[in-house]
């Protein structure tokens, strides 16, 4: 809002001096507060192609910019950066754009309506989903809604590994719970299997509408009903999950769909096309050591069936083949090797590997009284995205994941995440906009509201705290659109954490409501309404609720 207004004024000031200009001059707000408000390095960046010394342009325009009203001082630093004081005046004016904005402040056309895919959590579904879903949930939704609001075409998508070992183990671990009900156990319970109570829970489930006819059917055709079986209702299972965490997707792609509709027999003939593919060993290779892999890949085992990176070149032949300018895949860090192989193929394949992008989500630890739980999903020991909700609520939760960058280790203090105090970053965001809601709330029944208030009395708003307020709503859409482009939604969190911090310290330093004082009462209940205001977009981008009573 400010950046754009004080770049407009730099390019017409270039422009009245007659100079070649560089659009690519940035205004950015200083890292030291005494250098002003705003910083800019356009006459370092237009300098040399108009022939002058950086600081001798700095100073000419200076001296244009100053006569605006706007700004309070102009002054050149250094080698020629211009430094810039705003006049109180230029943000009154701007927290009416923001108040006047409401909902869609800090929305805008930024991404151009580009196309992204982002494919995240894509948990096996062989049970339910778990913290490491949970952060990917969390991480991806967010950037999904972040990128709406910035003028994307954001489109979600969850793969489903329906196909291939993983879930023929699902069927037979089935088959052994079902075999127990029964009367039937096995002494031991193979390690291979999948020991969650889950399993117990689907082989009832699957009792009380099979009872025992399956044991009257071919095994191939018991099977395959136990796995058609499990998958639907883990599929099911890990949808209400996702409800509960306020995770929806655009689709679902089944990679058992993918094998029916033919398109890993058409990514393997895609391949050996190329001249890509080889056999050796009574297995088909892939050359993959030609497109920067460290070593050549099986494609086809020799026993005639795909390795697992097959059904991933499939996949994404299907991205690009839906025209996305943008895929985004959200991995775990264990992924590294996997994603030089698939980038090999996509190279193989004269595909633009550029436009496929990988974000890492590092390890997380669950803290719970600073001891870490240790988790397995084979052996059942697992701590579910439902078990993490009910324990310390879905905006805790998400606000934990989205608090640290994607690339960071995670430590998932529980105890932390459980207090309703202001140790607990979420409840201190969410306890700021409460209070505004209960201070507009309380002025109301003193008969003072902002129905009659006069926008010129702004002007009262002339503490240095009340300023560094507007300024800091004033950062959101550069934010956002940073968030967007970064693939960084953490931002997000820490800005909402530093904005509700600010009201805090203005609460306890000033009266809000004062009905001796209606008119300087009505302009903070103007400020603090539009901090509610922007706390509230920032939470929901987040998937967190902004309650208005705590």
């Amino acid at each position: 809002m400010l950046k754009d207004k004080i770049y407009k004024d730099i390019k017409s000031g270039l422009r009245q001096l007659r100079l070649r200009i560089n659009k690519n001059y940035t205004v950015e707000i200083p890292n030291v507060a005494e250098h002003g408000d705003f910083s800019t390095n356009a006459a370092m960046l237009n300098a040399k192609a108009n022939k002058m010394n950086p600081r001798e342009l700095a100073e000419k325009l200076v001296e244009i910019l100053a006569k605006s009203k706007s700004y309070k001082s102009v002054e050149v630093a250094g080698p020629g950066f211009i430094n810039f004081k705003l006049s109180k005046s230029v943000y009154h004016k701007a927290l009416a754009e923001i108040v006047k904005a409401k909902k869609t402040f800090g929305s805008s056309d930024y991404g151009k309506g580009k196309k992204i895919l982002l494919e995240y959590i894509s948990a096996n579904p062989t049970g339910p989903l778990n913290v490491v879903s949970a952060r990917a949930g969390a991480y991806g939704d967010s950037l999904h809604r972040i990128m709406a609001f910035v003028g994307f075409d954001p489109f979600s998508e969850f793969y489903v590994n329906d196909a291939g070992n993983q879930v023929d183990i699902l069927a037979e671990s089935l088959e052994i719970r079902y075999r127990e009900l029964h009367g039937d156990p096995l002494e031991e319970f193979p390690t291979e299997a999948y020991h969650g109570e889950y399993i117990k829970d689907l082989a009832v489930m699957l009792n009380s509408v099979d009872g025992s006819k399956l044991f009257h059917i071919a095994e191939k055709d018991r099977l395959e009903r136990m796995k058609d079986f499990a998958l639907e209702e883990i599929h099911k299972m890990q949808v209400e999950s996702l409800n509960r965490f306020d995770v929806n997707f655009d689709n679902w792609m089944s990679e058992k769909k993918l094998r029916l509709e033919g398109i890993l027999e058409e990514a393997l003939s895609y391949l050996a096309e190329a001249h890509c593919t080889y056999e050796k060993d009574d297995a088909v290779w892939f050359s993959s050591s030609q497109f920067g892999d460290e070593k050549d890949r099986v494609l086809i085992k020799t026993d005639g069936n795909p390795t697992y990176l097959v059904p991933d070149i499939a996949y994404h032949l299907t991205k690009y083949q839906r025209g996305f300018d943008v895929m985004i895949d959200v991995l775990g860090p264990d992924h590294h090797g996997h994603v030089a192989k698939l980038k090999a193929a996509l190279i193989a394949l004269e595909m633009e590997v550029d436009r496929l992008e990988v974000v890492y989500l590092q390890h997380i630890n669950l803290l719970d009284n600073g001891e870490i739980i240790k988790m397995s999903k084979r052996t059942g020991k697992i701590i579910t995205m439902d078990d993490l909700i009910d324990e310390v609520g879905k905006d805790a939760a998400r606000y934990f994941f989205l608090n640290r960058r994607p690339s960071a280790h995670l430590d998932f203090d529980m105890e932390l995440a459980k207090k309703k105090s202001s140790e607990n970053p979420v409840y201190y965001c969410q306890y700021a906009h409460a209070r505004i809601h209960s201070i507009l709330k309380k002025a109301k029944k003193e008969k003072i509201s902002l129905k009659d208030y006069d926008i010129k009395n702004l002007k009262k708003l002339d503490k240095p705290i009340e300023l560094d307020i507007i300024k800091k709503m004033l950062e959101l859409p550069s934010l956002l659109n940073a968030c967007a482009d970064h693939r960084e939604p953490h931002r997000l969190a820490g800005y909402v954490h530093e904005l509700a911090g600010m009201f805090h310290k203005y609460y306890a330093k000033y009266k809000i409501v004062d009905a001796d004082h209606k008119e300087l009462s009505q302009s903070r209940m103007y400020l603090i309404s539009a901090v509610k205001n922007v706390i509230a977009i920032s939470l929901d981008l987040m998937g967190i609720s902004a309650p208005e009573k705590m």
